[in-house]
């Protein structure tokens, strides 16, 4: 994927006339992004509204195909600079973060009681990739948790948008610790240290 950022002024019609020549045959899709005179740009910024936005974009038309799942989201971020992609991945480990506690664990815990990990987490995840109202409501009232349903994919929207944008792997730890386990308000003494 390609993206180009031209100011209006700069869409003269020969400027018009060279993009239609060297794509011709492709499918080309221009985005208009308008900003309020003195605000940021708007992709500088990657704020809470906007991460659950992004978080928005995720295709369940396409449920049972993660990867097309969590593919609007990709594109979304592949085009914004790099520190945008960043700073979702952080906000992402805090929501995660933020639902890594025993109370959680035990909501989604099989009939049996017990509680595996990596299905806490992957439970996590659906929670965040079910949009803010959802989270939100869990957050507050764990017995919402759901039990038995998972979307380990919303962890790879940050390292296929880096590696789409930079071509390298995202060798970057973000803000939080989101393995279940490590949130010492919600685990308290048995919170996992490293």
């Amino acid at each position: 994927m390609t993206v180009q950022r031209v100011k209006l002024a700069d869409l003269t019609s020969p400027y018009i006339q060279q993009l239609k020549e060297q794509y011709a045959g492709k499918d080309v899709d221009v985005e208009i992004i308008i900003s309020e005179a003195g605000s940021a740009a708007p992709d500088s910024l990657m704020n809470e509204d906007r991460f659950w936005e992004v978080i928005s974009l995720l295709d369940w038309a396409k449920e049972g195909n993660d990867d097309a799942v969590i593919e609007p989201a990709v594109q979304y971020l592949v085009r914004l600079p790099e520190s945008v992609i960043l700073s979702f991945y952080d906000l992402l480990s805090e929501k995660l973060h933020l639902l890594d506690g025993r109370v959680f664990a035990e909501a989604s815990a099989s009939d049996d009681g017990d509680i595996a990990s990596d299905l806490v987490l992957y439970g996590r995840c659906c929670v965040v990739a079910n949009g803010r109202e959802y989270f939100e409501r869990v957050l507050n009232n764990p017995t919402e948790f759901p039990k038995d349903l998972y979307f380990e994919a919303i962890l790879d929207i940050p390292e296929r948008a880096w590696f789409r944008k930079t071509g390298a792997s995202l060798d970057y730890f973000p803000k939080y610790n989101y393995e279940t386990g490590f949130n010492p308000n919600g685990w308290g003494a048995d919170t996992i240290t490293l």
